[in-house]
């Protein structure tokens, strides 16, 4: 079983968002998708500024076994970037939810975050893919 924190919210690509003050929030891939990405050997982050919709291809993590597409859970402009990860993408793999964050958006539109998951019902996702 997977480690789902519950105070985030989630999407059925398996990326989280933690809601921050002033409409920020910080988005990564979670634990489930990391594991099944394997060890983390490049990360591309999304340009400082750049404007995204819900859904857009934002960030690519590319492991030992595959490059993956990050979509962002929420629409919004790109604030930050976990720098520290262009030496360092294991830190996804070591901690998905705190240091290997991916980028920070100051959000455009709260009510899209109605439409993400839950920890419980991302956790159900992960249990049925896992059948």
């Amino acid at each position: 079983m997977s480690h789902v924190p519950s105070e985030l919210h989630y999407t059925s690509t398996h990326e989280w968002l933690r809601l921050e003050d002033d409409n920020e929030a910080v988005v990564g891939i979670t634990h489930h998708a990391q594991r099944l990405l394997g060890d983390m050997v490049f990360v591309e982050l999304p340009e400082l500024g750049t404007t995204l919709m819900e859904g857009d291809d934002a960030a690519v993590a590319e492991s030992v076994k595959a490059a993956s597409d990050v979509f962002t859970p929420a629409s919004g402009t790109v604030i930050g970037i976990n720098d520290e990860l262009e030496g360092a993408p294991e830190q996804i793999n070591r901690d998905s939810y705190g240091a290997g964050w991916l980028f920070r958006i100051k959000l455009s539109d709260l009510d899209e975050l109605d439409e993400l998951m839950t920890a419980e019902e991302y956790q159900q996702l992960i249990d049925s893919e896992s059948d």
